[in-house]
């Protein structure tokens, strides 16, 4: 009794504090951008906060705006996104705040770590992937993933439903992939039981959550006396530890046994390195985030665009078929691309960058100011202030794209030779933090994407259908991506 009202009153005193705080800043800030995310307002015009965001943002003078209730100024001006990622990357660290809010999950994983910790794991991911072996590997691995497991995914006997979510199709493709690539291992004899990709979601999107809250004392009170939210986070964060420590655990055995021997992989690489097995945990679910949603989030936005796009279907085929030549008629179920011949499909380079530059799987990237600084455009920032780019917001910006920004244009990318042309990297951004696995990435969008617009005539389930986004480490559907699909090869 005693304990339970002990327990009562200081969960009132932490909620009364915040409320203080709370009100004290919302007091300190009544401009309208405040108001309206505090109320909610936005939403009565914009279904995603991404939107709301480039509204904002496009109606700045200098493409930059400042969130009080958050302290986060958000840019998507190309000057002060390179200031931030190459000029002074040094003033623009992840930081503790950032630590603090995704810890939980990431650990003292590569995305929100930085100095030593940092260097090392990137170190040592950035000589594997840049290797010739393992790249090899990806691709044997991705070969594999497509024939033995996509493709025969979505096969549908003709008297089944050929109604699928093709967001869960391809994280759950990503996930098999990333695993045989990254932690050498088949997930499907891990044992991982049903509700792993929903514990995953969910980690990642009450983890991200806590970066909205306008007063962080909310969340840590949460999480202090495990309610709410906090306590959904915590039990699918164990969720996502058994995954971690069931990875870990086989691929030692694997090991110890001589099987599998082949350490192409990259957890091979890193427990030659580091004996921590926590340590490991982090590099294991940072691995995991960017290998299954970055490449899932890509791959379902892009076929969405291609239903709403089918003359760039039509052009990818059209040049699929004039760069495979007999091949496209041997091989009609399932064809695979040597990686010559991707490198001649400009067309299909140029589709999937501008899917990207459209819907980008991290659509608002942050730092923390660790002195007092200026951006280019003249914005202060003050030192400790979250300072973001929005790279879902700059692809929408007409003083970057042009008028036609908002249209999915494949164009843009190539020359007058048609040869694909890449674009500035702080338009499109990179930095210092450039992702180390981006053309592997790249490769293995572009060689799902052939595979299964060759195999299949992919088209929404609703034709008025429309992303709306759940926040997120990453850019995520909700509700998925319901698409009807249609065998090709049942047609000839």
């Amino acid at each position: 009794m005693e304990y339970s009202l002990t327990f009562s009153l200081l969960l009132f005193s932490f909620c009364v504090l915040s409320l203080y705080i709370y009100a004290t800043r919302l007091r300190r800030c009544k401009c309208k951008i405040c108001s309206s995310f505090v109320s909610g307002e936005w939403r009565e015009r914009f279904q995603n906060l991404p939107d709301w965001y480039t509204h904002l943002l496009n109606n700045s003078p200098t493409k930059t705006i400042h969130i009080h209730v958050l302290n986060n100024t958000i840019t998507a001006h190309p000057g002060n996104v390179e200031h931030m990622l190459r000029t002074r990357f040094d003033n623009y660290p992840k930081g503790r705040p950032m630590s603090a809010i995704l810890g939980d999950l990431l650990g003292r994983g590569i995305f929100i770590v930085d100095g030593d910790h940092w260097r090392f794991q990137r170190k040592l991911a950035s000589l594997e992937l840049g290797s010739v072996s393992i790249r090899a590997y990806a691709r044997e691995v991705l070969d594999h993933e497509i024939r033995a497991r996509l493709v025969p995914s979505l096969v549908i006997s003709p008297t089944s439903s050929n109604l699928v979510d093709l967001q869960d199709v391809f994280r759950r493709f990503s996930f098999d992939n990333i695993c045989r690539f990254s932690f050498g291992i088949d997930p499907s004899g891990l044992g991982l039981g049903v509700g792993l990709m929903e514990a995953f979601d969910e980690a990642s999107r009450l983890s991200a959550q806590r970066a909205l809250h306008t007063c962080s004392l909310v969340w840590r009170a949460k999480r202090l006396f495990n309610v709410g939210s906090e306590r959904r986070l915590r039990a699918a964060i164990r969720k996502v530890d058994v995954v971690a420590e069931n990875i870990i655990t086989e691929r030692r055995r694997k090991g110890e046994e001589g099987r599998g021997v082949n350490k192409s992989d990259l957890l091979s690489r890193f427990m030659g390195s580091v004996a921590d097995d926590k340590y490991l945990r982090d590099i294991v679910v940072s691995f995991l985030l960017a290998g299954r949603d970055t490449v899932a989030s890509g791959l379902t936005i892009f076929f969405y665009l291609l239903t709403k796009n089918p003359e760039a279907e039509a052009r990818i085929i059209e040049e699929s078929d004039r760069v495979l030549g007999q091949q496209a008629q041997f091989e009609p179920a399932c064809i695979i691309p040597n990686l010559e011949q991707m490198r001649d499909m400009q067309y299909l380079q140029a589709a999937v960058h501008e899917s990207l530059r459209l819907f980008p799987p991290i659509q608002l990237d942050s730092k923390w100011a660790k002195d007092d600084d200026v951006l280019p455009d003249g914005t202060r920032v003050k030192k400790g202030t979250r300072v973001s780019y929005h790279p879902y917001a700059m692809g929408r910006m007409e003083e970057i794209w042009g008028s036609d920004c908002l249209e999915f244009r494949p164009e843009r990318w190539l020359d007058d030779n048609g040869l694909f042309r890449p674009e500035n990297p702080y338009r499109y951004p990179a930095g210092v933090r450039v992702c180390l696995g981006k053309e592997i990435a790249l490769l293995a969008m572009k060689t799902v994407a052939l595979a299964l617009i060759r195999r299949f005539e992919i088209r929404l389930a609703d034709p008025e259908w429309t992303p709306w986004f759940i926040p997120g480490l990453t850019a995520t559907l909700h509700g998925g991506l319901p698409v009807v699909v249609r065998d090709r090869c049942l047609r000839r």
